[in-house]
C-alpha cells in the first residue's frame, strides 16, 4: 500500500508540473499580456508604451525562465529604473524584493494580484476559507440525504418508494445549478420571504443567511447523482447469493441490510462521493457568482475577467491539487473497502 501511495504521489507531482506548465502558457499568451498592460496603464496608451511596460515588468522574458521564477527555482529579478539605474520593486503594493531572490510557489510566494493590488496569498486563502465552509455544509447535507435515499430505493427495487425516489433523483440531477439557484431564490427569498439576506455579500462575515441558498443549490444536484449510484449499487448487492443465504438462515430483512449489504453497497458510492470534490469546484463558480458569495469561485472569475495572471495561476494550482488529492484518497479508500483490490 505504501508503495502504491508513493507511486501515486510521484505521478501527482509530474501531473501538476505538466498542467501548470500548460496553464502558464495559455495565460501568458500575447493577447492576455496586452490586456493586462492596458488594465495597468491608461486606455489611450500607445502600443510602444504598452510594450515597454511589459518589458519593464518582466513579461517579455524567456517563457521557461518566467515559469521557473513562478515555481521558485530561478531567482526573480527586480525592475531596473532606466533613468537612475537603481533596482525598484516590480509591484510596490506587494512589497516585492529589490534584489534577486528565490521567491515562487515553492517558497510560499504566489505572486501579486494586479486586480486587487495585494499579495495573492492575502486574497486567495480567505476566499478558500469561505468556500471551504460552504463545501463543508454542502457535504453535511448532501452525503447523508443521498445515501439514505439510495438505500431506501435500492432495498425495495420496483416498489412505489423506489419509483418515487428515483424520479426525484433524476429530476434533481437533470437541473443545473444556475436553474435550481433561480428557482430556490424565487421560492424562498421572493415568495416566502424567509431568506431575504441569503444573497448578501460575505464581506461582513459568513452567516446562516448568506450561504443557505448556495448550500441548497449545490447540494440538490449532488444528492440526486449520489442517490442514483447508491441505489444501483444496493440493487446489485441485494441480488447476490450471500444475501439470499442470510435470509434463508432466518435473519431479518433489517439485519441482512445493515450487517451484510450496506458495506458492499457503499463501495461504489464512496468513489462517487470523493469525485464530487472536483465537481464542487465547478459548481461553486456558478453558485458564488449567482449569489455573490465571495469565495474561491468568485475570486477565480474575477481573476480571469481582469487578466490577473498570478492570481489566476494560483487558482489553477489549487484546483489541480484538489482534484489530484481527492483522486488519491478515493483510490486508497476504495482499496480499504474492497479486500480484492487490497490483495491485488
Amino acid at each position: 500500500m505504501l508503495t502504491f501511495i508513493f507511486r501515486r504521489l510521484g505521478t501527482m507531482v509530474l501531473t501538476m508540473l505538466c498542467l501548470t506548465l500548460v496553464v502558464f502558457f495559455l495565460i501568458n499568451l500575447d493577447p492576455n499580456l496586452k490586456k493586462l498592460a492596458i488594465s495597468q496603464t491608461e486606455m489611450h496608451t500607445s502600443a510602444e508604451q504598452l510594450e515597454q511596460w511589459l518589458v519593464t515588468h518582466g513579461y517579455r522574458e524567456n517563457f521557461f525562465v518566467r515559469y521557473g521564477q513562478w515555481l521558485g527555482v530561478i531567482k526573480k529579478q527586480p525592475i531596473i529604473n532606466p533613468q537612475t539605474g537603481e533596482a525598484t520593486q516590480r509591484f510596490p503594493f506587494c512589497d516585492d524584493p529589490t534584489e534577486p531572490v528565490y521567491s515562487g510557489v515553492l517558497e510560499g510566494d504566489f505572486g501579486c494580484s494586479t486586480k486587487f493590488r495585494t499579495a495573492v496569498a492575502k486574497k486567495l486563502f480567505p476566499a478558500l476559507g469561505a468556500t471551504g465552509i460552504l463545501m463543508f455544509w454542502v457535504l453535511v447535507v448532501m452525503i447523508p440525504v443521498s445515501l439514505l435515499i439510495g438505500i431506501l430505493a435500492g432495498m425495495r427495487e420496483g416498489s412505489r418508494t423506489d419509483r418515487t425516489l428515483s424520479v426525484a433523483s433524476i429530476a434533481s440531477t437533470a437541473t443545473p445549478e444556475y436553474v435550481s439557484g433561480v428557482i430556490f431564490t424565487v421560492i424562498f427569498a421572493t415568495w416566502l420571504g424567509w431568506l431575504n439576506g441569503s444573497a448578501a455579500s460575505t464581506r461582513n462575515g459568513i452567516t446562516l443567511y448568506n450561504f443557505t441558498l448556495p448550500v441548497i443549490t449545490l447540494a440538490i444536484y449532488g444528492i440526486g447523482y449520489i442517490a442514483r449510484m447508491t441505489r444501483a449499487s444496493m440493487v446489485e448487492v441485494m441480488t447476490q447469493q450471500y444475501i439470499r443465504t442470510a435470509r434463508l438462515k432466518g435473519l431479518s430483512f433489517r439485519s441482512v441490510v445493515i450487517k451484510h449489504a450496506l458495506r458492499n453497497a457503499l463501495i461504489a458510492p464512496f468513489t462517487v462521493i470523493m469525485l464530487q470534490f472536483p465537481w464542487l469546484l465547478t459548481g461553486v463558480v456558478v453558485v458564488e457568482i449567482m449569489f455573490r458569495y465571495q469565495g474561491f469561485g468568485y475570486t477565480l472569475v474575477e481573476a480571469a475577467s481582469n487578466n490577473d495572471i498570478d492570481l489566476l495561476l494560483s487558482c489553477s494550482l489549487v484546483s489541480v491539487f484538489i482534484v489530484l488529492i481527492t483522486q488519491l484518497i478515493s483510490d486508497v479508500g476504495y482499496a480499504f473497502l474492497n479486500p480484492r483490490i487490497r490483495v491485488q
